[in-house]
């Protein structure tokens, strides 16, 4: 099942819906499952190029689930509806939430482990050269807007300036995020995960390194063979454990991440040498990409004597 939560939390599916080629795509695949990309081109009259851009849409909202099985002409991939139910909640809870929210630029990472190919920018230059990690400890980095590396990760320290006492009952963190090819590629799947507090949230696939057309907030600088957008993903640890973009991950709660008001949070994106796929990780700050926002972390939390 796939639940969300808010409007804001189902934009990307919504958007991936809101498209009547891919409305026909889910129709198919809920009359006759698990068709090879061939055969549902085939069936919507529709050619196989202009069908992946349309799958890879509806898997990266966690509606389609694509695998690849070999044959003797190559590999197939076959497509089958994940989710057997989308839940939807439109109504605030009747009870105000309080909440603590920071955005951090993707450079104000306070640790980090990088393997080329890596590199940064403002929104002015570049930072350093290009596949040197060494500028990612360069006082220049805090002004970061976009950073990439081929894998590794970067850890952030999150403020918590809440009350002393409080329980933090969600934590909600956004962020523009893709793969990173060496240059750009379409089909260059990683996979990102996610932690806080040294606690694995859980793991994303990026589909891919997005360059078929310039993200609407890069600087006219910018060349067209770096890294241009990606995909602005919504990740929610609550008490019903962790989501993205309302699809679950994990378990995991708000109090198995030990929360420290005094500390703040260890939020860390990570590409992991021995995952699967291995294809690096981009993020876009405010002034990159397709989403005027960095990284932002919203925190709601219960004081003391709601507690009980």
């Amino acid at each position: 099942m796939i639940h969300i939560k808010s409007p804001e939390e189902g934009a990307a599916l919504f958007k991936a819906l809101g498209s009547d080629v891919r409305i026909a795509i889910v129709q198919a695949l809920l009359e006759e499952p698990d068709m090879s990309m061939n055969e549902l081109a085939g069936k919507l009259n529709i050619t196989a190029g202009a069908l992946t851009g349309h799958v890879k849409k509806l898997e990266e909202c966690g509606i389609l689930r694509v695998s690849t099985e070999g044959a003797g002409h190559g590999n197939v991939k076959r497509c089958c509806v994940a989710p057997e139910k989308i839940l939807i909640e439109l109504q605030p809870k009747s009870r105000k939430k309080n909440t603590w929210q920071v955005s951090l630029k993707v450079g104000q990472f306070s640790e980090c482990e990088v393997w080329p190919t890596c590199g940064m920018a403002s929104k002015d230059a570049l930072i350093g050269e290009l596949d040197d990690v060494r500028y990612f400890s360069h006082p220049d980095r805090f002004g970061a807007d976009i950073l990439w590396i081929g894998r590794g990760y970067v850890e952030y320290t999150v403020p918590c300036f809440i009350p002393p006492g409080s329980r933090i009952d969600c934590i909600t963190v956004s962020a523009e995020i893709s793969s990173e090819a060496p240059g750009v590629n379409e089909v260059w799947p990683s996979d990102i995960s996610f932690s806080i507090n040294g606690v694995l949230l859980g793991k994303w696939t990026s589909p891919g390194d997005f360059g078929n057309r310039r993200g609407r907030l890069n600087p006219e600088w910018w060349h067209d063979s770096l890294n241009q957008y990606g995909f602005l993903k919504m990740l929610t640890v609550s008490k019903e454990g962790t989501f993205i973009d309302g699809r679950k991950l994990s378990d995991v709660t708000p109090e198995e991440l030990s929360p420290d008001v005094h500390k703040g949070l260890r939020l860390r994106f990570s590409v992991d040498s021995d995952s699967e796929h291995v294809g690096g990780m981009t993020l876009f700050g405010r002034s990159f990409g397709n989403y005027e926002k960095d990284i932002e972390v919203r925190m709601d939390y219960s004081q003391a004597a709601e507690n009980g």
